[in-house]
């Protein structure tokens, strides 16, 4: 079952993801966070936000591999 209107974002730069969380809550989005890819399936899989808004250049997963993995 997913959440109406939540949004994932990943990033690992925190800066970004607490500007971008700020402005959709604001917006009233509800908001979910990951700082990798890995953790960013972990947190789908469990919550089946909305969508997912992957940075694609991250350490260890990046955001290629981990919307791979969601596919």
């Amino acid at each position: 079952m997913t959440d109406a209107h939540t949004v994932l974002i990943v990033d690992d730069n925190q800066t970004n993801r607490v500007l971008l969380a700020r402005s959709l809550a604001n917006a009233g989005y509800r908001t979910l966070e990951a700082a990798n890819g890995a953790e960013a399936l972990e947190v789908a899989r469990t919550h089946r936000p909305s969508i997912i808004l992957l940075d694609v250049q991250m350490p260890e997963m990046d955001g290629f591999e981990a919307c791979a993995e969601l596919k």
